[in-house]
């Protein structure tokens, strides 16, 4: 299969195209930059220059093309509802390409919750109307599918969540929590996601919501202690008026619990999570190199 993939050199992305290939897939990668066209070059793979606002590049690549990956994101809190405008404007302009032709359109969504067939409202989150937009293109004839990803995507090197904890731990001298810490987030871990996203394409029928998810939730206490045990500093809970002193942007979000299952996910694709544990990657110490 040709596949068109944006995002192709990102941290879940690069992933996505080293195991596209590994299968036998040929991948035409988005790629934004010399370095981003580069190490698509060095992975085996087309080059596509662009970015998600460049609807043409996006229309042009998706026609040629018999399926299409979206994963790219701009992962700046500061322009997040910007980000989530080109986000929907790029899975329009990528839908109406494949419209009416049956071809796969697979791509991330966020904030996993429940089971795979709970919604989300929409006003939960701007990225909300990029999702429900590739879930209506099943009706135009498009095997549109959307993965709910974890919120700590991680393997045994980074994890982007858990970097901000450890980075937290290590400016105030202790690793903090909020609450009792019992709350829990979902994890994966991305090669686990990678090959999620590949079934997905190859597999997953119309207008599927599918859970990126391999641990359904991860206590945050759990994690605060595996920080506090490696960075050798105590583990002590913060108060909610201290919360943004201390975490930062993630104060907002941090006490939430989300716990998500992918008991749908697996039935109906045969997924199964292989690889290590969000703890266990830990527990490697990479992440306090």
């Amino acid at each position: 299969m040709r596949v068109f993939v944006t995002g192709a050199t990102g941290f879940i992305g690069s992933a996505v195209t080293a195991g596209l290939v590994d299968a036998g897939h040929q991948v035409l990668g988005l790629a934004r930059s010399d370095s981003s066209a580069a190490a698509l070059d060095a992975a085996g793979t087309e080059i596509v220059r662009g970015t998600i606002e460049d609807l043409d590049v996006l229309r042009t690549a998706a026609s040629a093309s018999d399926g299409v990956v979206h994963l790219a994101f701009h992962h700046d809190l500061g322009q997040h509802e910007e980000a989530a405008r080109a986000e929907l404007a790029a899975v329009e302009t990528v839908g109406d390409a494949l419209a009416g032709t049956g071809r796969p359109l697979v791509i991330a969504s966020g904030g996993p919750v429940g089971t795979e067939q709970d919604t989300l409202p929409a006003s939960g989150s701007p990225r909300v109307a990029a999702a429900q937009a590739a879930l209506g293109l099943a009706a135009r004839g498009v095997r549109s599918s959307v993965v709910r990803l974890a919120p700590t995507v991680h393997d045994e090197e980074t994890c982007g969540m858990v970097q901000q904890l450890i980075g937290a731990a290590r400016r105030t001298g202790f690793s903090g929590y909020l609450g009792n810490g019992a709350n829990c987030w979902p994890s994966v871990h991305r090669l686990d996601a990678a090959r999620l996203f590949r079934l997905a394409l190859e597999q997953a029928p119309a207008g599927s919501v599918l859970h990126g998810v391999g641990e359904e939730g991860v206590p945050l206490l759990a994690i605060a202690e595996a920080v506090g045990r490696h960075l050798d500093v105590p583990t002590k809970a913060v108060a909610p008026e201290d919360a943004v002193a201390h975490f930062g942007f993630l104060a907002r979000i941090l006490g939430n619990d989300m716990t998500a299952s992918n008991t749908f996910t697996r039935e109906l694709l045969g997924w199964q999570p292989v690889h290590r544990g969000l703890l266990e990657d830990l527990d490697q110490g990479c992440y306090f190199a």
